[in-house]
């Protein structure tokens, strides 16, 4: 077999340093031929290998005594009692959705769904996470209108509800969308399912869609920057049918019950390649494969690209010896290609042959583990002075600006958003989008999980450790709201170009300050993905660490929302309040100031406030409860006016500043909405946990009385708060 002859600038195409490639001829022995080189490229790619980040993310903590498994898996397998398990894990799809909108965010979808399904889960919750340019930027709107169609034709065809997530905009992110996808299943905590191929002899099988030349190299340029010329790079963009995905999850989940199943994994990134080289690494075992067997899709494709495909809807095995037949028939019955290209060895390599000839011959253990480990320079963010109690003169007063927040961008609703997504199918859905936290029953039980997805990347540029803490306590804070218990986080760090010491530095101050947060809180990380290289022309998006939380609650008639349903409720606000304003969005959107230091994160505070929260929520004490986050105390009340279309009065103390207190975003705080007769109650528990509580309101009426303010009516904040998304999309802005 011919291939071309290997050049430096083949190298660099592919990715690799001069240093790398080095490494590969020691490793060999000799050169790589371009299917060898093609296999290294995107095995030690920074998306596949966390090369830059792989040191960092060893400061997460991972266990804890409801942990089944932990990072390094398709996904994280939590234990949530009666012998079920929660399944789940986010991942990013940036690169490929600013290139081709729909189809990114639509096999973002795709390949998220197959990580947990793949593990013996049925997907029942997805997630996404998405991060769009200036409003004003020419191609904001139609990045907007593609990747929600894209989430919402995947997921809804799929027929798993898209329940819950964020949507904001900066500039920062003009040249560089992020689109993070999260997915939960639920599965029989004895079904789980590995991917560390074993058996020798077992039969390696390829089951699903066709192979075509879609995504090659999709790994590889996920792990660079963008240039002016990205739409060059539209081939190597997947193309999705959720269709044959909804298929191939029942086929798998059917096949799962079989017990011939030894290893499965999906092809993802890097495709065929990654799936047989992570299932032999994880097995100490060794694989031989006949590329010719392999479903193809189009004519003359060589090896090298049936191995760098990342066509979607795939799936690789590895079965027990003699159950192929059977296997198959499940396959075909659900129309699915079925095919048994290789076996396992004990040789410790991979051998790919096409048409009898050896077309590739490498070591599984350095292709799949020893790749490039980076400790890159750093350099810390330099620190901002805090803002708190008064930013100066307000070109306005608290009324208005209660309503340009509400119609700001980042706060708006996202109604137009989330009701193109089906989030009532399957039937399970308890609380939809809109609130603190999404909740998804487990079927036929009446537990139900609770899931967020969080980060505020305005904070992590102002200062990555304190930004990293914060969007793991928002997420422990969304599912705290709801009555759940917190049992782990997914998270997907979005970061600029790690060789760049100012970025490598806000890496490891986000890592620094996450792992901190999810010790204090007992709040593991069980999977994640690292996306860097998110910038185009040296222009870096914020520091985005995306966290996907997931909670437990164990009796539904326990739940919590943000609604309150009848006038005369004490509202009580938990936690402290110092009018923080730096970093927050009324220095933002009202006073046109991007500055300041974001709000402190008192870890000890944070726990101890959400463990009180959880219990008088748990105690049936609480009518209502909202997190407090961006847009403070006033913009949090208006929210749960709005979700309970009845208004409500706030009285502001003698003592405070009012703008500082109104939209100040300290943290660690919860507004709730409490009976009179439980009142009382929820004091002394307050006291005697050391909680701050104070009764700040009522509920009732149908405008939001502030003291020193002109009443605002509940339909004119609902006209700002919806009117800003549709009259963007329809090209009103």
């Amino acid at each position: 077999m011919t291939t071309p002859a290997i050049t430096p600038e083949i190298v660099r195409e592919h990715g690799l340093s001069e240093a790398e490639y080095q490494n590969i001829l020691e490793i060999l022995g000799r050169e790589p031929n371009l299917v060898e080189l093609g296999i290294f490229s995107v095995m030690w790619s920074e998306h596949c290998s966390y090369k830059s980040s792989r040191k960092h993310l060893s400061k997460l903590p991972t266990e804890a005594p409801w942990v089944v498994c932990g990072p390094g898996e398709n996904a994280g397998v939590v234990d949530i009692g009666d012998g079920q398990v929660a399944i789940f894990k986010m991942e990013s799809h940036n690169h490929p959705s600013f290139i081709e909108p729909y189809q990114g965010a639509a096999t973002g979808v795709g390949g998220i769904l197959r990580d947990v399904f793949t593990m013996g889960a049925r997907p029942v919750a997805l997630l996404n996470a998405l991060r769009f340019g200036d409003p004003s930027h020419p191609k904001t709107r139609h990045l907007v209108a593609g990747v929600v169609s894209g989430i919402g034709g995947y997921g809804n065809c799929v027929g798993v509800p898209t329940v819950a997530g964020e949507t904001t905009f900066h500039r920062a992110y003009n040249g560089n969308i992020l689109v993070n996808a999260m997915c939960v299943g639920v599965a029989e905590a004895d079904k789980v399912f590995y991917a560390a191929a074993a058996g020798v002899g077992n039969p390696v099988v390829y089951a699903g869609a066709k192979t075509g030349r879609d995504g090659i190299h999709g790994a590889t340029m996920a792990s660079a920057e963008f240039t002016e010329d990205s739409d060059a790079k539209r081939p190597t963009v997947q193309v999705g049918d959720p269709f044959t995905e909804k298929l191939l999850i029942e086929a798998c989940l059917e096949l799962m019950q079989k017990d011939c199943i030894v290893a499965i994994q999906d092809m993802g990134a890097a495709g065929l390649t990654s799936s047989s080289f992570e299932m032999a690494s994880r097995g100490g075992t060794g694989i031989e494969l006949e590329l010719d067997r392999v479903p193809l899709r189009e004519e003359g494709m060589v090896p090298y690209e049936v191995m760098l495909s990342e066509s979607q809807e795939r799936m690789l095995l590895v079965l027990k010896v003699g159950r192929e037949d059977e296997a198959r028939a499940v396959m075909e019955k659900w129309g699915l290609d079925f095919a048994t290209i290789g076996h396992v060895t004990d040789t410790g390599r991979m051998v790919i042959r096409w048409h009898g000839e050896v077309a590739a011959d490498l070591p599984i253990a350095p292709v799949s583990g020893a790749s490039p480990v980076y400790d890159r320079p750093s350099v810390p963010t330099p620190p901002r002075l805090p803002i708190v109690g008064a930013a100066g003169s307000a070109p306005m007063d608290d009324r208005d600006a209660l309503l340009v927040l509400l119609g700001c961008p980042d706060l708006a609703s996202k109604r137009w958003i989330w009701e193109q997504y089906d989030h009532m199918v399957m039937g399970d859905t308890v609380q939809r989008p809109g609130g603190d936290a999404a909740v998804v029953r487990v079927h036929g039980t009446n537990k139900g999980l609770a899931v967020t997805s969080d980060c505020t990347p305005r904070y992590c540029e102002a200062c990555p450790r304190t930004g990293g803490m914060q969007a793991v306590a928002e997420a422990w804070r969304n599912l705290i709201a709801v009555g759940a218990k917190p049992l782990a986080i997914t998270n997907c760090l979005n970061f600029g170009n790690p060789e760049r010491p100012e970025i490598m530095g806000q890496l490891v101050g986000a890592i620094d300050g996450m792992a901190a947060a999810c010790r204090a809180l007992d709040f593991p990380v069980v999977s994640g993905n690292v996306s860097l290289y998110n910038e185009t022309e040296g222009r870096a998006v914020q520091p985005t660490p995306n966290i996907g939380g997931v909670g437990l609650i164990e009796d539904l008639g326990r739940m919590t929302g943000m609604a309150w349903q009848r006038p005369e409720l004490a509202l009580v606000l938990v936690g402290e309040s110092n009018g923080w304003l730096g970093g927050s969005l009324y220095l933002r959107e009202v006073m046109g100031r991007e500055e300041g230091a974001p709000p402190q994160v008192d870890l000890p505070q944070e726990r101890r406030n959400g463990d009180f929260v959880r219990e008088v929520i748990t105690a049936r004490l609480v009518e209502a409860c909202h997190d407090l986050s961006d847009g403070g105390l006033l913009v949090g009340l208006a929210e749960m006016c709005l979700a309970s279309d009845m208004g409500a009065s706030l009285d502001v103390p003698r003592e405070a500043t009012p703008s500082a207190w109104l939209f100040g975003e300290d943290q660690a705080r919860y507004l709730l909405a409490v009976s009179p007769d439980a009142l009382g109650d929820l004091r002394a528990r307050a006291r005697g946990r050391g909680v701050i509580a104070r009764q700040v309101g009522t509920t009732g009426g149908r405008s939001l009385n502030v003291t020193g303010l002109v009443p605002i009516s509940i339909d004119e904040m609902r006209a700002r708060h919806e009117g800003w998304l549709p009259a963007l999309m329809a090209g009103g802005h």
